[in-house]
């Protein structure tokens, strides 16, 4: 067979089909077939050879034992395979694995299965605690209103010496733990021994307290730290003032634990409502995980809840004045979890403590119950009178 049977048109403008420098003859490749006689150059300019191999089997089919014998009788697949791989502008073919071949399909994988909502807090842990705590509380509120004042005022100083814990790592504010601490626990028990105004007077006394005691320090940041103190000394001691002014009253045992069933009641009810069904966010930039629809809950449960203490828990009591009373208190504990909240971002913490498992520390526990205990001692004033 003469060359022309091989020859590439020098209109081709690239190297040969087969590798040959670009205006020669063009060298076939091993074991390919040529296609027919040649053509002359203008006749030939879309053609290319064409060589002539068997079908292949599908993977795995019976005709695996035939494959041999097909493949004497033409050009094998790999070179088959060669024949056509893309060529580099230098003529060169490209590896393999630049040819991006088509992926084979994925084998067909099971969706994966839906995961269980998780409560974030080891749920156990966190009955435990409360039940022990709740078991301390009831205890000390009925059998002497003393030993619940003293209660209160353990509350107060372990509150203070988180906030202001995280205060000095977090913001680095050093508000004065000492005359916090001893003016918090006075306040506590001034309250319950004078009343509205021995707990202001203690308060004012404290705040005092702190302005001085700083003084003893280099004077930079004087006033975040001064500032920071007062603003303790407001949010935790006083607010928890209120309850030990609400045990003074003769049903004043009463009136404590119709207080804390609230509180309780309406954080559960947002927590269950919430996580079951809760979908839309109530404040996403201060607590991503507390929704509307688990406020319905808290207001829901708060208001039932209510109703059956003023009815059957508080003197002179009446059902709808517990309505009133536990949408008020779902609203106050909301607000003060939220504010909570807020502090705690600022701070960039999850927790205020670890004192309490699955709970966190002592001011996780008391953010929604502080700010509570005002409006729930005032309404029960009104509603009731302070006796």
């Amino acid at each position: 067979m003469s060359d022309a049977s091989w020859r590439v048109p020098p209109t081709a403008g690239r190297a040969g089909y087969w590798g040959a420098a670009e205006g020669g003859p063009a060298q076939p490749a091993p074991g390919a077939v040529p296609a027919g006689p040649a053509y002359d150059a203008p006749e030939a300019q879309h053609t290319r050879p064409m060589p002539l191999v068997p079908d292949e089997p599908a993977y795995g089919s019976d005709q695996d034992g035939d494959l041999g014998a097909a493949r004497q009788s033409g050009p094998s697949f790999q070179e088959f395979r060669g024949a056509f791989r893309p060529e580099s502008p230098q003529g060169r073919a490209l590896p393999a694995e630049n040819q991006n071949p088509e992926p084979m399909p994925d084998a067909h994988q099971p969706a994966p299965a839906p995961q269980k909502k998780s409560a974030g807090r080891d749920l156990s842990a966190a009955i435990g605690v409360g039940v022990g705590l709740g078991v301390v509380i009831v205890a000390s509120l009925f059998v002497y209103k003393a030993v619940f004042v003293g209660v209160i005022a353990v509350a107060v100083v372990v509150g203070l010496w988180e906030l202001t814990s995280r205060l000095r790592e977090r913001k680095e504010i050093k508000a004065p733990l000492v005359p916090l601490a001893v003016g918090g626990a006075a306040m506590v028990v001034a309250g319950y021994v004078s009343g509205a105004e021995g707990a202001w007077v203690a308060m004012a006394l404290t705040a005092l307290a702190t302005l001085v005691w700083r003084m003893t320090e280099p004077p930079e940041g004087y006033l975040k730290d001064v500032t920071a103190g007062v603003f303790a000394a407001f949010y935790v001691p006083f607010l928890a003032t209120f309850v030990a002014m609400m045990l003074t009253a003769d049903d004043g045992p009463w009136r404590v634990l119709t207080f804390l069933l609230l509180t309780v009641v309406s954080d559960t009810g947002a927590y269950a409502v919430g996580w079951r069904f809760g979908k839309s966010k109530l404040a996403p930039r201060i607590s991503p995980g507390k929704t509307r629809e688990g406020l319905v809950g808290a207001v829901t449960f708060a208001m039932v809840a209510g109703a059956l203490c003023m009815q059957f828990l508080i003197h002179h009591g009446t059902w709808w004045q517990g309505l009133v009373l536990g949408l008020a208190v779902a609203a106050s504990a909301t607000l003060g979890d939220l504010g909570e909240s807020m502090i705690k971002r600022d701070l960039g913490i999850k927790d205020m403590g670890t004192l309490l498992p699955g709970h966190g520390g002592i001011m996780d526990r008391l953010d929604s119950l502080l700010p509570t205990a005002p409006v729930v001692w005032l309404l029960l004033v009104v509603f009731v009178g302070s006796a």
